[in-house]
C-alpha cells in the first residue's frame, strides 16, 4: 500500500501526464490572416456628350472689302464705293471673259474645275468674274434698259453694292456653253456637280433658290462666291444656305434708297 504521501506524488504526476496529453491531442491553431480591406472600386466617368466644334463667326471681317467674309448685298455697300481689290490675278481656266479675281479664289477655282472633269462633273469655264465700279454701272445700265429699274435690280447689283467687284466671285458656265446666266444651269451636268461640291474648294452658291426675298436676287445657280472652306464647309454642315442668315444679318430685298 502506497503511504498517503506516496500517492498525493502519483495523483500529481498522472494529473500533469493528462494535461501533457491532451494538449499534444488538440489540433494546431493555424493562425489567420488578418482580413484585408475590400479593393476600392473606381467609379467609371459618365460618358460625356461629344463636344460641338467651335466656328468662330468673328475670324474675318464682314465690313472689309478686301476681306474673304466682306458681305455686300443691298443694304451693305462697299466702302469706299468704289473699292477695286489690290491683288488681282488671272485664273488659269477656259473663260468667256478674262477671269480676274483674287489669288485664293483663282487658285480654288482651278482645282474645283478640274475637280468637275476628273469625278464627271463635266468641263466648266468662267463666263466672268471681277467688275469694276465703272463696269458695274454699265452693266446694271444694260438691265434696267432691258427690264425697268425693279427687274434690273432682281438679278443684277447696282455699282458698288455688286460682289464682283469684291474679286471673290465669278459667274461659271459649262463648257461647251450651255444655258449660261440662265437658271436652266442647275440642270445641266456642270450645275449639278457645282451645287454638290462647291463648297468643298471654299464657295457657296451666292444667290440660292428661294432665298430672294433674304438675299435681294434671283436664283442663281451659276454664281459662286468664294468665303474660303472654314466657312462653306461649316455653311454645307448645318445646312445654312445664305451668308446673311448666317451671320445673323437683316435681310436684304430691296435697297434703303
Amino acid at each position: 500500500m502506497f503511504s498517503t504521501a506516496s500517492r498525493r506524488v502519483i495523483s500529481g504526476i498522472l494529473a500533469a501526464a493528462v494535461i501533457v496529453g491532451l494538449a499534444a491531442c488538440a489540433p494546431e491553431r493555424v493562425p489567420t490572416a488578418s482580413p484585408s480591406p475590400s479593393p476600392s472600386v473606381t467609379a467609371l466617368p459618365a460618358p460625356v456628350d461629344k463636344v460641338k466644334s467651335f466656328f468662330d463667326k468673328t475670324k474675318y471681317s464682314l465690313d472689309d472689302p478686301k476681306s474673304v467674309w466682306v458681305i455686300n448685298d443691298k443694304l451693305r455697300p462697299l466702302n469706299p464705293i468704289n473699292y477695286a481689290p489690290p491683288d488681282m490675278v488671272v485664273a488659269p481656266v477656259k473663260h468667256i471673259s478674262t477671269p480676274l479675281m483674287r489669288p485664293a479664289a483663282a487658285a480654288a477655282i482651278t482645282k474645283m474645275f478640274a475637280a468637275s472633269a476628273a469625278e464627271g462633273g463635266g468641263e466648266m469655264q468662267i463666263q466672268n468674274s471681277y467688275r469694276s465700279y465703272s463696269t458695274q454701272v454699265n452693266t446694271h445700265q444694260y438691265w434696267v434698259n432691258q427690264l425697268g429699274d425693279k427687274g434690273a435690280d432682281a438679278q443684277s447689283a447696282r455699282a458698288g453694292y455688286s460682289e464682283h467687284q469684291t474679286g471673290w466671285t465669278a459667274d461659271v458656265a459649262s463648257y461647251p456653253s450651255k444655258c449660261d446666266i440662265q437658271e436652266c444651269f442647275a440642270t445641266t451636268p456642270q450645275g449639278k456637280w457645282l451645287a454638290a461640291n462647291a463648297w468643298r474648294f471654299g464657295f457657296v452658291i451666292r444667290y440660292p433658290k428661294g432665298k430672294q426675298a433674304i438675299t435681294g436676287y434671283i436664283y442663281e445657280p451659276w454664281h459662286i462666291r468664294y468665303v474660303g472652306t472654314y466657312l462653306s464647309t461649316e455653311m454645307h454642315n448645318t445646312g445654312i444656305l445664305t451668308l446673311e442668315e448666317f451671320f445673323g444679318l437683316p435681310p436684304a430685298p430691296d435697297y434703303a434708297h
